[in-house]
């Protein structure tokens, strides 16, 4: 689960997400996931999001590599004493936030204090966890208080690890390009390395080279899981999502990676948070609009907390001619939402 602290809708991403697929699912139990003793930990995956604590392991590789980065590890070594001060209080007592920290703002442009960003770096490059969020705040603590010792003693080679990874990227985007795959994790500069890795899994019989052929006939080349092939082969006839309408995430798994939603979806798929309110399309936080297996509308909420409410600033169907089962995929979708916010939906 991909994490962001835009709430305007009325939930953050990672409760987004979830509403999404688990209709009931209380929202605020989105917020409380990451806590001791869970099989989960925070760490960069396509950004920070809580993955599964079993893959610990196939991170050490970017723990490693982080302590010769500027923003990471080389701004700790910078200012090594704040490091361990940090280090010290938590070790002494317990737990904390970097609002516990007091230090100076770090650079003339940063609005940031530089025990904020330092404590971030021991976090990249391993020598601090993040415990849970508290009010989506990070709560530090030491690796061996939050992660079991028998998962933080293992540590997969980046060449054993790559394979996992590929097939972890494989499992959730079905067919997907070496493109999509690598910045499922972010791996940079790494192209020799995937090709490798993709071929010898093609070799053992575990993804198989599968092309998409799109609506202008152009064949785009990609990998699938062996057992999905069949799966894929028979999607003319199978049944597509029975909801009416489902809101998604901007940051939702589907939607990130804004080439392969155009391809799949004919969908333009857009972020305009940090666009001025003059210069916005669609609007500030733009929700689309799932309904079986197409991309139907999008609409823009603002949850109004204190009058017990979520209004509808704006929405926009994909079709110039919305069909009457749009437009109610569209009701039903803000009207779930609301729901599952216990708030009135205000058009």
């Amino acid at each position: 689960l991909q994490l962001d602290s835009i709430g305007i809708t009325g939930a953050r991403t990672q409760g987004l997400v979830l509403m999404s697929r688990l209709d009931g699912l209380d929202p605020s139990l989105a917020e409380d996931l990451l806590q001791p003793g869970e099989p989960l930990f925070e760490y960069l995956g396509h950004e920070a999001c809580w993955q599964p604590l079993e893959d610990w392991r196939l991170f050490d590789f970017r723990r490693r590599e982080l302590r010769e980065r500027p923003r990471w590890g080389v701004l700790v070594a910078e200012h090594r004493k704040v490091a361990d001060e940090i280090l010290e209080r938590i070790r002494s007592e317990g737990p904390l936030r970097s609002l516990d920290f007091e230090s100076e703002r770090y650079g003339s442009n940063w609005q940031l204090k530089t025990a904020t960003l330092v404590a971030s770096g021991l976090w990249g490059t391993g020598e601090l966890v993040i415990r849970e969020r508290r009010s989506f705040q990070r709560v530090y603590d030491l690796p061996e208080r939050v992660i079991p010792d028998e998962i933080r003693s293992q540590a997969t080679p980046f060449d054993e690890a790559l394979p996992e990874l590929i097939l972890k990227a494989l499992d959730g985007h079905g067919w997907a390009t070496r493109g999509t795959i690598s910045e499922t994790w972010r791996l940079k500069n790494r192209r020799g390395h995937i090709e490798n890795a993709l071929h010898g899994l093609e070799e053992s019989g575990e993804i198989v080279a599968c092309e998409l052929l799109d609506e202008d006939g152009c064949r785009v080349a990609g990998w699938i899981r062996a057992e999905d092939l069949d799966l894929a082969s028979r999607l003319n006839r199978l049944r597509p999502r029975q909801d009416r309408g489902v809101l998604l995430s901007p940051f939702d798994p589907v939607l990130w990676d804004r080439k392969r939603v155009a391809a799949l979806f004919g969908f333009d798929q857009v972020l305009e948070i940090y666009k001025p309110a003059s210069q916005r399309q669609y609007g500030y936080y733009c929700l689309p609009v799932l309904a079986g297996d197409r991309l139907v509308a999008r609409v823009d909420l603002k949850c109004d907390r204190k009058a017990g409410v979520v209004r509808v600033l704006s929405s926009r169907y994909e079709d110039v001619k919305a069909t009457p089962e749009h437009r109610e995929a569209l009701r039903t979708a803000v009207e779930r939402h609301g729901r599952l916010l216990g708030m009135d939906v205000v058009r």
